[in-house]
Formats: structure tokens, sequence, C-alpha cells
């Protein structure tokens, strides 16, 4: 697929040739809309006011980041704020896709039934950039170049008003456009990974703060999905994100900020590692011996010697005669990006954290399998309807894949071709 563009117009052609496809879609052979009878479908379905398209021109930012960095949020402590409001149980009521969301939930919930997505799911959240076909410059209405004024401040007409410059912390350059932030999740049995929402959102924003409105949103949508476990890059490393997943009932798997990481002193431990993992007075990591319910709420380590990790060594003698070994706790509440309930570093926890690729995978899909990079349209609307039409996509292909898987399609018979992909 070259570009969403090409594929519209290919569509449009094809309902005037294909009676199978025009029956499908609800239309007579008589009675077929115009293509501009479906970006009028596009602007009606998502109630985003364009900004106006004359603005004054401002040039990139000149700051730059390290590789891996985010920008920062613009305003300090807007994912604390969010947090509070959202535990207070205030929603977001400026929310143009919520028609599109509520249209993309009735796919998921198909796949919900279908059994590819468990009522208690693992799922993770990521952003990626996409960057619009408009022009960052914008065209000069002004006379000013004709009179010798080539640098003036006059307001410029710009063909996708509510595009913004972002920051690529992966290719370290900015880019003008819009940042997509998409949940996903991964099916083990048929290896498949289907989103279940979709947002685009300014190309400034910070991945923290979309994250939140995202959770909130999320269970907004699907009230039937208990979210187990969320997982996300260093971007959503902070104290309010935890606050939120504990308030909603879900665990925390989020890389840890090499920024934000600092050796405390706890109650009980002599010291940490870089994955908050307590350490014995020889230096070893101790040995995650489980979660102590609700009642205690707090995490047992043992001796790593007692539980054949390592060697006898001369710290032993004096640090525990017990032949149980040395044995201390630490509790969540004391540092919920350390001591997290799923313990950071365990198998557990990297069994989890690779799951995370899920978000990336869809990310790929949409962006370059379904074009939505290349398409070079203009407009959050026409970006975020795209991006829905190219999710659905992705839980037909999923569906018909276990249909395939267990032998009740066969894609020889019908397309004549051998793969589902």
């Amino acid at each position: 697929m070259q570009s969403l563009e090409l594929t519209l117009s290919k569509f449009h052609a094809k309902l005037t040739l294909n009676p199978v496809i025009r029956t499908i879609c609800g239309f007579a052979h008589d009675d077929i809309p115009s293509i501009g009878a479906f970006y009028t479908f596009v602007d009606r379905l998502i109630k985003i006011d364009d900004k106006t398209r004359l603005k004054i021109f401002k040039n990139k930012p000149k700051a730059k980041y390290g590789k891996g960095e985010k920008m920062p949020p613009k305003h300090k402590g807007v994912v604390d704020r969010l947090v509070d409001k959202a535990i207070a149980g205030r929603n977001f009521p400026h929310r143009p896709e919520l028609v599109l969301q509520r249209v993309f939930a009735v796919v998921v919930e198909q796949s919900v039934q279908n059994g590819l997505i468990p009522n208690n799911l693992i799922a993770s959240g990521d952003g990626t950039c996409i960057i619009t076909g408009a022009s960052p410059f914008g065209k000069k209405i002004c006379k000013c170049s004709k009179n010798g004024n080539y640098k003036c401040d006059c307001a410029r007409k710009f063909s996708d008003p509510n595009a913004t410059w972002g920051w690529d912390s992966h290719n370290e350059r900015y880019f003008y456009g819009y940042t997509g932030y998409f949940i996903s999740t991964y099916n083990k049995d048929y290896k498949l990974d289907l989103p279940l929402y979709l947002r685009i959102v300014d190309a400034k924003r910070h991945d923290s703060v979309s994250a939140v409105v995202a959770l909130m949103e999320f269970r907004e949508l699907y009230p039937c999905l208990a979210l187990e476990v969320f997982v996300s890059d260093s971007a959503s490393d902070n104290y309010a994100t935890y606050r939120l997943l504990d308030h909603i009932g879900a665990n925390g798997v989020i890389a840890l900020s090499k920024t934000k990481f600092k050796k405390k002193k706890y109650p009980g431990i002599s010291g940490l590692d870089k994955n908050g993992t307590p350490l014995c007075p020889a230096g070893h990591p101790m040995v995650n011996y489980g979660f102590c319910g609700k009642d205690r709420c707090r995490i047992k380590w043992r001796c790593p010697r007692a539980c054949g990790k390592v060697e006898k060594s001369e710290f032993c003698d004096s640090c525990s005669p017990s032949p149980y070994g040395r044995v201390c706790y630490t509790k969540p509440q004391w540092d919920p990006r350390l001591f997290t309930k799923i313990p950071r570093g365990s198998a557990k926890w990297k069994s989890i954290m690779k799951q995370r690729t899920a978000c990336e995978r869809v990310n790929n899909r949409i962006l370059n399998d379904y074009g939505l990079e290349k398409s070079k349209v203009r407009g959050k609307k026409r970006y975020a309807f795209y991006a829905m039409i190219a999710g659905i996509n992705i839980h037909l292909d999923a569906q018909l894949k276990k249909l395939h898987t267990n032998g009740a399609f066969n894609f020889e018979d019908t397309f004549g071709i051998t793969s589902a992909a």
C-alpha cells in the first residue's frame, strides 16, 4: 500500500466496478458518493476545530536533546495535576475523537468475543512521530518582499495550522506534525499485535501526559476489560503514573529513567542495585521470595547464598546464623518506582517488558504498512481517521488469521494466496 490518499481514490473507483464492495458498503449503482463526500464525512465524524490558517511563522526550536531523551513537558507538574483530577473522578471533556474511538471500540470488542483479547490483559503504550505533509514555513501573503523586506513578521497562510514542532528522540531531530499515542496488546497463542486505543495529539506533548489521558479514556471505552499490567518506556517513569495505576488496580512495568534513578537508604536494606533489588552485605542481589498479600503489602527478599544463587563468602558468618538466611522486606509505599509489586528485574518483569515491543510493531504497521507516514495528508482529523481505518484492518487480519489457523477459513481457496500476510 503506497498511500492512503491513493487507496481512497482506488476504493472510490472500485465502488463503480465491483458490485460486491458496493453491496457491502450499502451503495446503489446509481447513488455512489463522490470523493469529496468521504472527506465531508470525516469532517462530520471528528469534531476538531481547525485553527486559523493565518498565523505568525515560528522557527524550529534550537534546543537539542540526547539520544533517547524526550522533550520535557511544557508545564511543570502537569502529570501530577492530571492524576489528581483523575483520582478525584474528573474526566477530560475536550475529546473530539470520542465518536471515532467508540467506532473503533466496536471492532476491539469483537476481537474480545473471538478470544483474541483476554479480559485481564497486559497492555503497552507508546508514542510515535507523525510527520505532516504540510510545509512548516507557510505561504507568504503579504507584499513585503516586493519592497525588499524578506524577513517580515507578517502572518502567513498554513495548510496544516494544527501541526507543531516536536522532538524525535530516536532520530535526534525535530519534526513538524503530530504524535500518535497508541495502546496495544500481544496475543501469544497466535502471535498477534493488536491496537486497543488510538489517539493523535500535539507533536510537542510529552508521552507521560498522553499516557495518563490514555489510561483514563481507555477505562471509559472498555469497562469490561480489566487492565492487569501497563507496560511503558521511561517516559512514564514518574510517581504520579504509579499512583494512578494503583488507583485503577493495575501493575506498572515501566523502564527506569537513568536521570531519575537515585540510590536511597531504606529501613533494613544495606543497598540497592540499578533495578531496585536489595543487596546483601556481600554485595550480591537478594532473591525475591514473593509479594506478601494486601494485608502486609510488602515484598520478601532472601539471602542469595541460602537460595543457592552464590557461594559462601566471608560475610556469611557475620550476616545471619539462621540456615534460612538473612531476610528483608521492602514496601511499595516507600518507593513505588523501585519496589514494584512485580519485582523490577525479575524473570516475570523481564518477560512482561518484552511485550512492550507489541506497541512498536503496531506503530510500524500503521505508519509504514498502511502508509500513514507516506500519505502526506494535512490535518489532525485526517490522521486520526486513517489511523482508525488501519487499526480496523489490523483486527480484521487477526480474525482471519485465527480462522485460518483453526482450519475454518482457507486462504488458498478464497484468495489464491498462501499466507494471511
